[in-house]
């Protein structure tokens, strides 16, 4: 499914430093201290001064040093929509990065009053984080993970008279292989990897989580530099890895960093739902998600991860990191 393979990377937005930005445009990264967030920050401090970040989180204690080198730091909360009038003031540029969920039905309103929120401080431009589901930048998807996702994206759309908009499609991260290969533990590794999904035919295109942070950090500056030119207004774009890896090659690439001959044993939905370290770890808000997971693995059997784009090595100007260096890395 890959595509576009032999596109040259252009220099337009890998050559950014931070002396880039001289108009003193003010991002703001929402939350700004979780795993995702905090990459793009520590990435865009390389581009632009400190002094034109407002970076706000739950909590903002964890963004000391940067308050102290001289951005700007709110409290804010999903969880508190009051907070985040006070978060985005201010802020020309926001990036939104996803409340850290799969349910639904929360995610989607925590969504909708945040960019409300944004409109009604003035922010002229949204990066959105949604996630690398959905095929070839598709609005529709069999994975349940994807679904708050896509109508955020929807939403967003319908707005784009008060706010523009890039929904930046975060490839499936390398860091998150446990949750598609039932939790396995690479200090404390299993014989095999039981899950509904025999392994076989279209894969996932993983992609270094950092690496995401990076290209997603240079795309906003990108934006700040010329939006007139910026090619992503009111359109998604999906970054991925560098190539396919079937389920069945992700989990031999685990077994060799391990030691270990790692095999895929397919059991049913119903068996997947009853090991004992599912439920603990797909309860979100006090409602065990298990079953609908399940449906990742479908979405993945359909394809809808493994698309390649040569989007991350144009905007990086290098070929992205592989799926087995970033897991050794891990290790």
């Amino acid at each position: 499914m890959e595509h576009n393979k032999h596109i040259k990377p252009t220099n337009r937005i890998t050559a950014l430093s931070s002396l880039d930005n001289k108009m003193g445009v003010k991002i703001g990264v929402f939350p700004a201290s979780g795993a995702l967030g905090s990459s793009i920050v520590n990435h865009l401090v390389k581009l632009v001064p400190e002094s034109d970040l407002i970076l706000s989180a739950r909590r903002p204690e964890k963004l000391q040093d940067l308050k102290q080198a001289g951005a700007t730091v709110h409290r804010a909360d999903y969880d508190e929509p009051s907070t985040l009038d006070t978060a985005f003031k201010g802020v020309e540029v926001l990036m939104l990065v996803s409340y850290a969920s799969f349910e639904t039905d929360h995610r989607i309103e925590a969504h909708r009053l945040a960019i409300d929120a944004a409109i009604r401080c003035g922010v002229k431009h949204i990066f959105y984080s949604s996630l690398g589901f959905g095929g070839d930048l598709n609005d529709h998807t069999i994975a349940h993970v994807m679904g708050a996702h896509i109508v955020t994206e929807k939403y967003l759309s319908t707005v784009q008279d008060k706010i523009s908009y890039t929904s930046v499609r975060e490839g499936i991260y390398t860091e998150s292989f446990p949750i598609y290969t039932a939790f396995y533990d690479l200090k404390n590794p299993a014989d095999e990897v039981a899950i509904p999904h025999s392994g076989k035919g279209p894969g996932v295109a993983w992609v270094k989580r950092d690496e995401l942070g990076e290209a997603t950090a240079k795309l906003i500056v990108s934006y700040i530099k010329d939006p007139a030119r910026f090619k992503y207004v009111n359109k998604a774009i999906l970054l991925s890895g560098p190539r396919e890896i079937t389920l069945a090659e992700t989990v031999e690439i685990l077994g060799r960093v391990v030691g270990k001959d790692l095999k895929i044993r397919e059991i049913s939905v119903d068996e997947y739902v009853d090991l004992p370290q599912i439920g603990d770890n797909h309860t979100y808000r006090g409602v065990d998600l298990s079953r609908e997971w399940t449906t990742a693995w479908e979405a993945i059997r359909r394809g809808e991860a493994a698309v390649v784009t040569p989007a991350m090595r144009e905007i990086l100007g290098r070929e992205p990191e592989s799926f087995e260096t970033t897991i050794k890395a891990l290790v």
